[in-house]
């Protein structure tokens, strides 16, 4: 159970996920099969990532960086 007060990491599906990257649900795929990105669960057969494993795995396909924030 996740607290009111912080509901935990947001899930999304494969389709959602080349969504918000802008890619085919073919290279979220990939990303699995190479490693880059992993499933944090699963909604019947379908799997789910965390959003935030998605742009991560998205930086590494594409040679980039993480951000740095400064304050």
């Amino acid at each position: 159970m996740t607290s009111p007060r912080y509901p935990g990491p947001t899930l999304i599906n494969g389709e959602s996920a080349a969504r918000e990257t802008g890619v085919a649900p073919a290279t979220i795929r990939k990303w699995v099969q190479h490693g880059h990105l992993a499933a944090a669960g699963r909604s019947g057969r379908a799997s789910l990532y965390r959003l935030e494993d998605v742009f991560a795995a998205e930086r590494m396909a594409r040679g980039r960086k993480a951000p740095t924030w400064r304050a």
